[in-house]
């Protein structure tokens, strides 16, 4: 089925620190089973996810690269009235990595969404340098040092817009996939601390709308999960595959993909199996 013949597909991508590797195991899936996607936005670290993908990365790829991350390697401490850390050194990464790109060169329509903190708003780029603008989306405010772009102070897009679904409305897409991995969990143990930071995710979960306007949500089960272990990215990951597999049957049939001919319909349609 051609694009003429088909509704164009969009992939928002939400932040979540490192539960966004939880994103690379559902494009795995997605990717496998021929699900097209004709455009990607992103916030915080789906905007990396995003601009990665749509850059030709594989998730195989960026799994292996998650594994080897280390905090030390992308973020540093500053002195500044705006914040204790830079993520230049993630910029940096970025550059070495994908090389010194602009949004509109990238290989699949890509939004990144930062938050602008001089008008209160969210600001969604499809145009621009990928690497400073996926570092102002990661940053988080009043931890991170923002981004000054023009008369933009730029932050992470999750104050605004945890899940970018409207930006790919604009561009096209007639059905829209989002992946939410700021789940939200209840910490009794820690007490009036642990309703703060539930309450917390709760309303950066559903900032901007998204988790309310897309077609199919995927929301693997991740809270409680980990936001700053790499060493946890396996696991992580494989909580995004079966999130997604769970998905893929309404997936398809919303797309009109064909099933698999000759299929036992008993069969699972992917290996489920953990990658090398």
């Amino acid at each position: 089925m051609n694009m003429e013949e088909r509704k164009r597909v969009g992939l928002a991508l939400g932040g979540g620190v490192v539960r966004g590797i939880a994103h690379l195991g559902v494009l795995s899936v997605l990717v496998e089973a021929g699900v097209p996607i004709d455009c990607v936005s992103g916030t915080s670290v789906g905007a990396l996810i995003a601009a990665a993908y749509a850059s030709g990365r594989s998730p195989e790829e960026l799994l292996e690269q998650a594994r080897k991350f280390r905090w030390t390697r992308i973020i540093k401490p500053v002195l500044s009235r705006q914040g204790f850390f830079s993520f230049a050194p993630l910029r940096g990464w970025i550059e070495r990595e994908l090389g010194d790109l602009n949004i509109e060169d990238l290989g699949i329509p890509c939004a990144i969404v930062a938050t602008d903190l001089r008008r209160g708003e969210p600001a969604a780029f499809v145009q621009g340098n990928v690497p400073l603008i996926v570092q102002a989306s990661c940053s988080v405010p009043g931890l991170i040092v923002p981004v000054e772009l023009g008369r933009r102070l730029l932050c992470d897009g999750g104050v605004s817009d945890m899940l970018p679904v409207a930006i790919l409305r604009e561009m096209g897409a007639g059905y829209v996939i989002a992946v939410d991995v700021f789940a939200f969990g209840m910490r009794n143990w820690l007490g009036p601390l642990g309703y703060l930071i539930g309450g917390l995710e709760i309303l950066l979960e559903r900032s901007g709308g998204g988790f309310d306007e897309a077609d199919c949500l995927i929301s693997p089960p991740l809270a409680g999960k980990t936001y700053l272990r790499f060493s946890r990215s396996t696991e992580i990951y494989e909580l995004g595959r079966r999130a997604a597999l769970e998905k893929l049957p309404n997936i398809r049939r919303s797309l009109g993909l064909d099933d698999v001919e000759g299929r036992d319909p008993g069969e699972p349609l992917l290996n489920l199996s953990r990658p090398n």
